[in-house]
């Protein structure tokens, strides 16, 4: 038996943070169903939003989180975000993090959303990398945390409400010995699931295509509630790539420097929309695109940034300017830039530090749902989020405890060859369902035919696994099927448009909506209140 006080699964922020705020407290493992620098955190770019200067406030973070929110903020939760945030940020400088400064200040920008400059950066538009670098040193220098690359969750260890460890497959040789890949089963006292989110299950994303929701699906799986997965933010400006899925992600910070989104004729069309234009929140500037598109009978608009100093531009923006130009564009004129799926900002369900409904389970980063992000995430929340409640997370499992009794588990995961094709195919056909069926775009016509296109794909799987048994290609299916089925069930039960969910049939919000949505395995998709006692436990 592997016996760890800690397993961590997933290694983005909240991961890699809450593991060395863990060693202090036991011995941690981190598994990764990838290499540890591949994650959303990583490739961050606009920043991370804390109050640290004198002309900010608090209150105007939470108002700036409230708005974005759309009505579906928990207060409690982003109270805890806003008044927490400013601590973790001094601990992490004071350990070494460096944040961009300027005349011994810290530089702080502006992105959409936002009336304040309030955000942090580090490398210019390097933020993710810098601060994701900084704790992976941080980690390293700790004994008692060891990392398993190439290490895949396949379930957890749940027996009676209670999480005694994890089912994973790993190719690595520290837990495999032989380097085989093998079914693996790690025991701990606590768990957390820091596994990132889902957008990487749209054709079209600026994620990792490791970022699929594989935690989510086996959360669900594991009994626990899932709150408000309709939401999905698209990113408003991923470079657009003719004939090729895949969306560089071009920073909100580059319009929080005032670039302009242009139509086919060369006009700005956000100012009529928005009062802060090109800085609106992302969810109006992403279908304010899509709509430009439609009308200009173009696959993507023009983000200009000609008028700006392009000695700033190279200066700031140098990661971006050094991709743009990979790809024959020039940053300080104009690129072409479209939306794509980029975050979810529903998850699994948990309460202010971090708890789930199974016992010793915690939930941290963008796989989590704490009410923060309401119905669209304002913008570099997300990294502050991951420093403030996997901080709460560790201090509660103090609390919790652990156990002396760890239940037999027996392997049951076999991993034919042969069903790799079967995966591929599941992917390819489940990325094309929901960007066609449940994009920034919605009906109820378009969410019927795409579930019921689900249902299909799931009865072939299904067949496949009744000769297979517990295959890890037809599993890793199966949670895809899941995850996709968890974003359009919610989405054909909401008949409105609020943040991240638009219904072209339904184009108004409805205050009748202005509750959570709320899924457990076994029961029929339901509703809860905002501000309510869904997060107390």
């Amino acid at each position: 038996m592997r016996k760890f006080d800690y397993i961590i699964v997933g290694s983005g922020l909240a991961g890699l943070y809450a593991a060395w705020k863990a060693s202090y407290k036991g011995s941690v493992a981190v598994i990764t169903k990838d290499f540890i620098r591949t994650s959303n955190s990583f490739n961050a770019q606009g920043g991370i939003a804390a109050v640290t200067s004198q002309d900010d406030d608090p209150e105007i973070h939470k108002s700036d989180t409230l708005i974005a929110g759309r009505g579906l903020c928990e207060d409690h939760s982003v109270d805890i975000l806003v008044n927490e945030g400013p601590d973790r940020i001094e601990e992490i400088i004071a350990e070494g993090m460096a944040f961009d400064s300027k005349n011994g200040v810290l530089a702080l920008g502006l992105e959409g959303g936002h009336h304040k400059r309030r955000i942090l950066h580090a490398g210019g538009d390097s933020t993710g990398r810098w601060i994701t670098e900084f704790v992976i040193k941080k980690a390293s220098e700790r004994e008692n945390i060891e990392i398993f690359e190439n290490t895949v969750l396949l379930d957890l260890l749940v027996r009676d409400g209670e999480c005694f460890g994890v089912r994973c497959w790993s190719d690595n040789e520290a837990l495999t010995a032989s380097g085989q890949g093998k079914e693996v089963l790690l025991y701990s006292d606590h768990v957390f699931l820091t596994s990132g989110g889902t957008s990487a299950i749209y054709s079209r994303t600026t994620n990792p295509k490791t970022t699929v929701g594989d935690g989510l699906a086996v959360a669900y799986n594991a009994g626990c509630r899932i709150m408000d997965m309709e939401f999905i933010q698209f990113h408003p400006s991923g470079l657009y790539l003719k004939d090729s899925p895949q969306a560089f992600l071009i920073s909100e910070a580059v319009r929080g420097e005032k670039a302009h989104l242009l139509n086919k004729a060369g006009k700005r069309f956000m100012v009529p929309i928005h009062e802060l234009a090109e800085l609106a929140p992302r969810d109006i500037v992403a279908r304010s695109i899509f709509k430009q598109m439609i009308k200009d009978q173009m696959p993507y608009v023009t983000l200009s940034l000609r008028h700006l100093d392009s000695a700033m531009i190279r200066k700031r923006f140098p990661s971006i300017l050094a991709k743009c130009q990979e790809f024959g564009y020039d940053l300080t004129q104009e690129i072409p830039v479209a939306p794509a799926a980029h975050y979810s900002v529903g998850g699994v369900l948990s309460n202010e530090n971090g708890r789930t409904d199974i016992k010793r389970l915690y939930v941290c980063g963008e796989v989590s749902s704490t009410g923060i992000m309401g119905a669209n995430r304002l913008a570099s929340n997300s990294l502050i989020e991951c420093l403030v409640f996997a901080n709460r997370a560790v201090e509660d499992s103090q609390r919790v405890g652990g156990t002396e009794f760890f239940p037999e588990f027996k392997e049951e995961y076999t991993k034919d060859p042969a069903n790799e094709t079967l995966y591929s195919d599941v992917k390819s056909k489940v990325s094309e369902i929901m960007n066609l069926h449940a994009g920034i775009v919605r009906s109820e016509e378009s969410l019927t035919e795409g579930l019921a296109k689900i249902g299909k794909i799931s009865d072939e799987v299904d067949s496949a696994a009744a000769e297979a048994g517990k295959e890890y290609y037809i599993e890793a299916s199966r949670r895809l099927l899941t995850v996709a089925s968890l974003i359009m069930t919610p989405a054909l039960m909401r008949k409105e448009s609020r943040g991240g969910h638009y219904r072209e049939d339904y184009p108004c919000s409805d205050e009748n909506f202005a509750v959570h949505s709320v899924q457990k395995r076994g029961s029929e998709v339901s509703t809860a209140p905002v501000n309510n006692d869904y997060f107390k436990f």
